[in-house]
């Protein structure tokens, strides 16, 4: 018998009703857009709209006779919760298995089934290995469908947010050199076009921000640079005439949204076009004409933004004083008042936000805040809601998880907090987690590293205690763009040379521990690749160490201090004196007490 909720099962029914009218098998539903966003406008959240799963990641299948969402070990608690009753199975993902629904559908998928999904929000990449998998059992993808135009009657229109301008002093960078950096870049592989979807390279390479993305201040649109021109093409209306006038100077014309599939077609067998697969979509790569060479690399722009320089890193470090006063004055607020009121997630969500918008340079958070009281704290990308949510009392630990958007950066900041007493077992946790983010934190390596080398360093006193945590390490973070930018990942994915450690790269530290049902431990920063000198530097190279940019006490009342060694002792003092003396000159009163008693010397 199916117990699914009623709008759930109404909607695989119409999936399933549109699938047997296009004599299909299968529909594939992925967590994209044609700019193969992390986060999506509403236009396109056709996953959650029809499983009713609100992680930010997760791919859907429904078939004529299953439902399956497949998700990695940082949702499956939250997806087992939201499936419950929906007739949805959930797939567990191991970690570094980002083809596990492909697996899936192949086995699914007999001789002469035919799979459906919206070519216009599949990635070229996944195109290629999908249908791989598809042609090895003698199935067949049909790409030029998007069903959810016709069984999804409410769905959202595009967004209409107005596109502005990040000035000067703040870009740190001309839009004009930047666009001859990319121009440079891509004549280097003997290309004369390079046609861009992803919307934090359009917003970085233009100097343009919007707000069509929650928390991420992108707006839609698609880019053709050009050796002698360069096209946008976003909606009319999203462009006033003064900021035209402004990019028509640098060389930057605008045309309709809907315009680039037919920009596309107009290329002539004498262009070179560079493509990223893994940033632009099956659907329009579709439009490109056979006798166009293409040239498949990564974009240019995602190595160049992800390198800040001196400029933007000094703006970088002021934004994380203002993040870091923020956080002084709310934590001072939260432990007085946790004395005398009854509190919840969502007032940690309210009140961290409202300090937050009282800093200077603040333009929004960065992603939802992230406040879950022991269990709710295992849950690594929980979000409490009106109907589901924790009261903070008794004992325990509570982890925060959030940041936000300056017009000088980005932050992004894991704090856990003892609550009332903490038992033996949670200091132990505790104290292995920080020890984690301290090895890495203190690590010097070669430039050009290969980030996923160092995830391990992370892990080590977690894997000595036989602990482990399913998420990656560390993620690159944009300047005022992206939380989540690469190319850097410092996590278990299989290395690629694009993942080279730089200067000037920002990427988090934020090692965890999660006890289903009980609690969950992380302590995060953001750290800045810097040059950092040795004896031996002219015989083995040039060597990178990471400036811990992150302004914030860590709680040093759940440590298991016979577990520290010295020189981990001296590390967290030292970052104390440190996050003291950049705070101080931004509080006063309770804010400035609180931060002067979180700082003491252990």
């Amino acid at each position: 018998m199916d117990h699914a909720h009623p709008p759930i099962a109404k909607r695989i029914a119409a999936i399933r009703a549109g699938l047997h009218a296009h004599s299909a098998h299968a529909l594939l539903v992925p967590s994209s857009d044609p700019h193969l966003s992390e986060y999506l406008p509403e236009h396109w959240q056709a996953r959650e709209w029809t499983s009713g799963f609100t992680g930010s990641m997760g791919t859907l299948v429904v078939t004529l006779e299953h439902a399956a969402l497949f998700a990695d070990s940082r949702y499956w608690s939250q997806a087992q919760a939201e499936l419950q009753g929906s007739g949805i199975e959930l797939e567990k993902i191991p970690t570094t298995a980002a083809t596990y629904h492909t697996d899936w559908l192949a086995r699914h998928s007999g001789k002469g089934a035919v799979v459906m999904v919206d070519g216009q929000v599949l990635a070229l990449a996944a195109e290629k290995a999908l249908r791989a998998a598809l042609d090895a059992v003698g199935a067949t993808l049909r790409t030029d469908i998007d069903l959810f135009d016709s069984i999804w009657d409410t769905r959202p229109a595009l967004p209409t947010g107005a596109v502005y301008e990040h000035l000067e002093p703040y870009a740190g960078e001309a839009r004009a050199d930047k666009l001859a950096q990319v121009r440079a870049a891509v004549d280097k592989l003997g290309c004369n076009a390079h046609f861009v979807s992803s919307v934090d390279d359009i917003a970085w390479l233009l100097n343009l921000r919007g707000s069509d993305v929650s928390y991420n201040p992108m707006f839609i649109a698609h880019l053709l640079l050009r050796t002698n021109d360069c096209t946008l093409f976003v909606a009319e209306g999203k462009v006033d005439a003064a900021l035209r006038a402004r990019l028509s100077a640098d060389g930057v014309a605008l045309a309709p949204y809907a315009d680039a599939p037919r920009a596309l077609a107009a290329l002539g067998s004498s262009d070179h076009v560079l493509l990223d697969p893994k940033r632009v979509t099956y659907g329009l790569r579709q439009h490109i004409a056979q006798s166009v060479q293409v040239v498949e690399a990564i974009n240019p722009s995602v190595l160049f933004k992800s390198r800040k320089n001196a400029a933007q890193a000094q703006f970088v470090r002021e934004a994380m004083r203002q993040d870091g006063a923020a956080m002084c004055e709310f934590y001072a607020w939260f432990e007085q008042a946790l004395q005398s009121q009854s509190l919840t997630e969502l007032d940690v969500a309210e009140h961290l936000s409202a300090a937050r918008a009282r800093r200077a340079g603040f333009m929004d958070l960065s992603f939802p805040v992230i406040a879950g009281f022991n269990a709710n704290g295992a849950l690594p990308h929980y979000r409490a809601t009106e109907e589901a949510h924790a009261r903070i009392e008794g004992s325990g630990l509570l982890l925060i998880d959030s940041g936000g958007q300056y017009l000088g950066g980005t932050t992004d900041i894991t704090r856990t907090w003892a609550i009332g007493s903490v038992s033996a077992q949670q200091r132990r946790d505790y104290t292995a987690v920080l020890q984690g983010t301290m090895a890495l934190s203190r690590t010097v390596f070669p430039v050009g590293t290969l980030s996923p080398a160092l995830d391990a360093i992370a892990r080590t006193p977690l894997w000595a205690l036989g602990l482990d945590y399913g998420h990656g390490t560390g993620h690159g973070v944009g300047y005022f763009l992206n939380v989540h930018e690469g190319p850097q990942s410092i996590s278990k994915v299989a290395a690629e040379p694009h993942h080279a450690m730089q200067p000037g790269m920002i990427t988090s530290i934020e090692p965890g521990l999660y006890r289903e049902s009980q609690w969950g431990v992380r302590i995060e920063n953001l750290v800045l690749n810097v040059p950092h000198a040795t004896p031996e530097n002219d015989a083995f190279g040039a060597m990178l160490a990471f400036e811990t940019l992150t302004l914030c006490p860590i709680d040093t009342t759940c440590i298991e201090h016979s577990i520290l060694r010295a020189d981990e002792v001296q590390w967290l003092n030292q970052y104390h004196a440190t996050v003291r003396e950049r705070l101080a000159p931004l509080l006063t009163g309770d804010a400035l007490a609180w931060l002067q008693r979180r700082t003491q010397p252990i």
